[in-house]
């Protein structure tokens, strides 16, 4: 299991740098099981940012061309597309918030939770794989990227589960979990993504990549796409707020989606020497109405904690751990460090994104004001995720330069 340290990120970058260039596109679809060298390991750590997508891609291009590392490259830029895509259509987000907690109050006209989901979660569907990958995911926080898609087209077309019960699963136990890239995803296997293009998980397929460990029987053999109500116009991504407003006494509040305070500081000229207070806090049972893996839950607390002793004030003060970022919360930090600004990371759509809306208005009714950051990052790469990922995939060598500065 990864070690929730910035320090161990960075370990871990250094250690997989070596093997980011043609040995990762060779090899990087096998599920190796236990060890797998054939992939970085990284993405608990760039989820959270306690290692950023900026520092990945620079050190793997200091070492590879962009050629010989594109593979890797464009793995990276997939969590930047999916994250854009849904800043501009977040009904996507909406629904599915909507639908997971109606399963989870029985607000449906059924009622019940779907016949199969209990034995599902609990890896007794007699398949398997699937019950061998359930418990790896509940033990470890993680999947092999391919065997997810193999999961997800099980559960769908195989054991027809609905996809919004198995993105929950996932989101409540993934490491590298977050709001765009596994609620996609799903939606890609299951036909409503890219509409009518499905992913089918074949036998011979999990076979070959599993180095034989698995070949499941009895797996559908036609994946008919799901279908939806029509999706309401893409909007245009949210204008960041501006950092000249800033009050005269400023705090800093990270949470779950960004933990590396020095480079979002750095970014910013204006902000950087202002911040009087710090904290960190993170939220993970607002992933679901279910109940959230301690897996998730420890990693996440050790994160904070870590990034806590990081994020130093005006004062040379470790950063405060707050236990949740609800506006009571919040409000007495600020009021016991006298603040009238509170700074945060922008948070994609997701959890942390509905947090910080509701933490807001309560904010600016006791005279504080909540400013958001978004990183260069996602400002300069959101804006072409507004189609399919091939066009934005052309976009990525300008991207890279423009972004890493090379």
């Amino acid at each position: 299991m990864s070690t929730p340290t910035r320090a161990a990120g960075l370990d871990a970058l250094d250690d997989f740098v070596p093997r980011a260039g043609s040995a990762y596109a060779r090899e990087r679809n096998a599920d190796q099981g236990t060890g797998r060298t054939n992939v970085s390991s990284l993405s608990p750590y760039v989820r959270h940012r306690l290692v950023t997508e900026r520092e990945v891609v620079t050190a793997v291009l200091e070492r590879h061309t962009l050629h010989a590392a594109e593979k890797f490259v464009q793995e990276v830029f997939w969590r930047t597309y999916w994250k854009g895509w849904l800043e501009q259509n977040p009904e996507v987000w909406r629904r599915y918030r909507r639908e997971v907690d109606e399963y989870a109050t029985g607000s449906l006209p059924a009622g019940a939770l779907p016949d199969g989901y209990a034995d599902a979660v609990a890896g007794r569907t007699g398949i398997d794989a699937m019950d061998a990958w359930v418990r790896e995911l509940v033990e470890t926080g993680y999947l092999h990227n391919h065997t997810r898609m193999w999961f997800a087209s099980i559960w769908v077309f195989t054991l027809e589960l609905p996809w919004q019960l198995g993105a929950d699963l996932f989101y409540r136990h993934l490491l590298d979990g977050d709001a765009a890239s596994n609620t996609l995803s799903w939606r890609w296997v299951a036909g409503l993504q890219t509409a009518g293009k499905t992913y089918l998980a074949t036998a011979s397929n999990i076979a070959r990549y599993t180095d034989g460990r698995f070949e499941p029987s009895g797996l559908a053999t036609t994946a008919r796409a799901l279908a939806e109500e029509p999706l309401p116009t893409r909007e245009s991504i949210p204008v960041d707020d501006v950092v000249g407003t800033l009050g005269e006494r400023v705090g800093l509040l990270l949470h779950e989606e960004d933990l590396e305070p020095r480079s979002l500081l750095a970014e910013q000229p204006g902000l950087a020497g202002r911040v009087l207070a710090t904290a960190v806090a993170a939220d993970p049972v607002s992933r679901s109405p279910f109940p959230v893996s301690d897996v998730v839950a420890g990693f996440e607390a050790a994160a904070v904690d870590d990034a806590a002793e990081r994020t130093l004030d005006a004062g040379r003060r470790p950063a405060q751990v707050l236990p949740d970022t609800l506006p009571s919360t919040v409000l007495r930090w600020a009021e016991s460090e006298g603040l009238d600004t509170v700074v945060v990371p922008y948070a994609p759509v997701g959890p942390v994104h509905e947090r910080l809306a509701a933490l807001r208005p309560a904010l600016a009714a006791e005279g504080v004001e909540l400013v958001t950051v978004r990183r260069r990052w996602d400002a300069a790469a959101w804006p072409y995720a507004s189609r399919g990922f091939f066009p934005f995939r052309e976009r990525i060598p300008a991207l890279v330069r423009e972004v890493t500065g090379d």
